[in-house]
Order: structure tokens, then sequence, then C-alpha cells
């Protein structure tokens, strides 16, 4: 398995597996799988050519199985931190380490960001395996978010986590 940062090239590949995440765990994401269906990879092709996020890809013989971004903020508040988002392992390869090596880049990445004291995360409360993955690195629950997102008339709690890398 190879974890590398997303380029330009990657951006279809992204999508597919993006699509996939949203519409095998929609309770994981605030987007909708159909508000995504209508957009296009090109949208990602544009996100990987910047730096105002770092997107990583967990790679084996069958292309892209994982990804996970991050995203520093850029107000001046708000600059000390920065947040993971869109974490996804397709099923088949969950239980490998896959999501703890996308996860160790995500912090290893920010880490050598300037200024970045803080990474938070939102992660819903019912999924017990994300959530021991999180703490197994550090992260900490600070609140719970009750009814974050409604899926179908069913609501779904997050919980609040932030590691301090000081």
């Amino acid at each position: 398995m190879q974890i590398k940062r997303l380029c330009a090239q990657d951006a279809g590949d992204y999508y597919a597996i993006r699509l996939e995440a949203l519409n095998m765990n929609p309770e994981a994401f605030a987007v909708s799988y159909l508000e995504e269906k209508g957009q296009l990879a090109e949208k990602y092709l544009k996100r990987f050519r910047n730096d105002d996020s770092f997107t990583f890809g967990a790679f084996d013989d069958d292309g892209l199985i994982g990804t996970v971004t991050l995203i520093p903020e850029k107000l001046v508040k708000l600059n000390h931190r920065a947040s993971i988002v869109a974490m996804y392992v397709k099923p088949e390869k969950r239980g490998n380490g896959v999501a703890k090596q996308l996860i160790k880049e995500a912090i290893t990445t920010a880490r050598t960001i300037k200024g970045i004291e803080q990474i938070h995360l939102a992660v819903v409360s019912s999924n017990k395996a994300a959530n021991s993955l999180y703490a197994s690195f550090g992260f900490e629950t600070y609140g719970i978010e009750k009814n974050a997102l409604k899926i179908d008339g069913t609501y779904f709690d997050e919980e609040l986590m932030v590691l301090f890398l000081k």
C-alpha cells in the first residue's frame, strides 16, 4: 500500500470513490450523494492544484482504496487550527491499517504547516471504529453535536474531537 497526496490526474478516481463513500455511508458526510453526483470531477482537479487543502489517497493493486483531507484554516483568528474531513476507506479494505496510515499522513502534514497547533474533526457518534481510531492518535472528544445530520427523517449525533499538537 502507498499513501500519497492526490494531484490533478487523480481527480477522476477521487470523484468515483467520493460518490461511493457518500452512497455507502451517508451518515458520515454532510454532503449527500445526490448533491455530489451533480458535480463534475473537474471540481477536484482544481482543488488538487492549489495548496488550500491536502487530500491524501491510499493505493494498492486495486487502485485508490481510501482518502482523507486536511484543511488548514485561513482566517487569522483560526489559523492555528486545521480540520480533517472526508475520511473514507472502501469496505473490503477496512481492518488492514489503511485508515490508520491516512490519518498518520494527515497529522504528519499538519505538523509541517507553520502555526498549526491543533486538528479538529467530527465523527458520527455511532461509528465506534472511527472513534477508536482517532482516540488512538490522541484525539479527545470535547463535545457532542446533537442531531448534527438528518437523513430521511433520522438524526445522527456527531462527536467533536481535537488533537493538540503541542
